[in-house]
């Protein structure tokens, strides 16, 4: 993790800075914005910035939106005054900590920004075999591709293969391909030069530098525009990149680690992969194979959230009754670890007793998870898609799938994510879709919230 602490209380922060650094941050100090922003664009990054309050917090949040850099904000001052808690927060800022700092709060806003508490926890043999191939070849700087469905934990082992490997000291960069709108995803990948175009007010240094020394992810990189993908090629054969609007190549030194839910194979039949891309990244496959084909594994992370949110929370820790084990094992999980993970996190909050009982085992809306009929969305699409059918003859093929592509997208409620894994295609399939129906005057339902990404836990409120 990387910590950028801005402002002039630098003595103040002397403990934030030595628990980062135990746990294996790099910190970075700046005087103002303007020495921030240098930073920032230089390719040092940082994870988490922690600023002083009595700095304009507002406008650091828009000289960052402006030139598109993502870093959350954490708010610090020498005073704990509720109102400039709260002045900071709706700055922009994620959360407000009063100096000096409380060792465990500066641990917990560290954790939760890196994310650096997720574990692999394991003990199905399916889910072994990939761990054991993930520690062989770790060592190496041969590039990897890590599949597998949404929530199965892929980021979660391209850092443990991080971790043991000669770069471990080194850059972990991430960067979400399907998140990035695709004319910026190159200026994010690879940098741009100042003027290169509207906004470029300075030098950027992109990922690809940031990473220099360390491990790229390319998270869903089945995302990317085909036109981009060739660029990315020439990068990881040459080891050079180009900035937007640079006029020399910049040589870098890093591996590549890539993620993709999507089969890539057919991805490349269907031309919106490249074939020797593939070919580049898939030097070593680890196919994290779904939570429900690795029954053993269920109790296994049950038991560990279990324990990890009895802690952040504050409450007693009580065991799985058996009735519990029997409908966490029943369930098939279609969101993966990340499903049962939040299915935990309600449960310790709903127990009550001595024990985890099946009533406290409940999906989102409150139902008793093992009485839960199938997901509302699921169904309504699978109506949807009845109702057109019935009416096939006589229309065109763009019709249908136009008809298709938005009942489902309404009986989702919006949810663009859960409509294009029902719809089997994209997201950026599905959004590219949508444009071309709205340019054509057709109303578009309004985007739902996916809840992928969760914000960070307000600590100090």
């Amino acid at each position: 993790m990387r910590l950028l602490i801005v402002g002039t209380l630098k003595g103040q922060l002397t403990t934030a800075t030595k628990i980062a650094m135990e746990n294996g941050a790099t910190v970075t100090h700046a005087e103002d914005h303007e020495q921030a922003m240098r930073v920032l664009r230089g390719g040092k990054g940082a994870d988490l910035l922690l600023v002083d309050v009595a700095l304009d917090i507002r406008d650091l949040v828009l000289r960052l939106e402006a030139e598109h850099i993502h870093a959350p904000i954490v708010a610090c001052g020498i005073t704990n005054d509720a109102r400039a808690a709260v002045a900071a927060i709706h700055a922009g800022a994620k959360e407000y900590i009063p100096l000096p700092p409380d060792p465990e709060l500066i641990a917990a806003v560290l954790a939760a920004v890196a994310n650096d508490s997720r574990e692999l926890v394991y003990r199905d043999d399916a889910m072994a075999k990939v761990i054991k191939l993930a520690q062989q070849i770790a060592g190496s700087d041969a590039s990897v591709m890590i599949t597998g469905e949404s929530g199965t934990g892929k980021e979660v082992l391209a850092r443990y293969v991080h971790t043991r490997s000669a770069r471990a000291k080194r850059p972990f960069i991430s960067i979400n391909c399907a998140a990035i709108p695709e004319h910026l995803l190159e200026s994010e990948l690879f940098g741009h030069e100042k003027g290169a175009f509207t906004g470029a007010v300075a030098r950027r240094i992109g990922k690809f530098e940031e990473a220099t020394g360390g491990t790229l992810l390319l998270d869903e990189i089945s995302e990317m525009d085909v036109r981009l993908q060739s660029k990315l090629l020439r990068a990881i054969q040459e080891r050079v990149i180009d900035r937007v609007g640079g006029t020399k190549p910049v040589p870098v030194d890093i591996r590549i680690i890539a993620t993709s839910n999507r089969n890539l194979a057919e991805a490349v039949r269907e031309g919106t992969f490249r074939e020797d891309l593939l070919f580049r990244l898939n030097v070593v496959n680890l196919k994290i194979p779904p939570l429900r084909e690795r029954p053993a594994d269920i109790l296994e992370l049950a038991q560990h959230f279990v324990k990890k949110y009895a802690e952040a929370n504050g409450v007693p820790m009580r065991p799985l009754s058996a009735e519990a084990r029997r409908v966490l094992s029943a369930n098939r999980w279609q969101g993966n670890v990340r499903e049962l993970e939040n299915t935990m996190h309600r449960a310790v909050l709903m127990a009550q007793g001595d024990e985890i009982g099946p009533d406290a085992i409940i999906t989102p809306d409150g139902d008793r998870l093992d009485l839960a009929k199938t997901a509302p969305a699921v169904a309504h699409a699978t109506m949807a898609a009845e109702q057109v059918t019935r009416a096939l003859v006589g229309r065109t093929v763009a019709d249908v799938e136009r008809d298709l592509i938005l009942e489902t997208l309404k009986h989702c409620l919006g949810n663009r994510t859960h409509a294009a894994n029902i719809l089997g295609i994209s997201i950026r399939t599905l959004r590219n879709k949508l444009n071309e129906y709205a340019d054509g005057g057709i109303p578009i339902p309004p985007a739902g919230t996916p809840g992928e990404y969760p914000r960070m836990p307000m600590m100090g409120a």
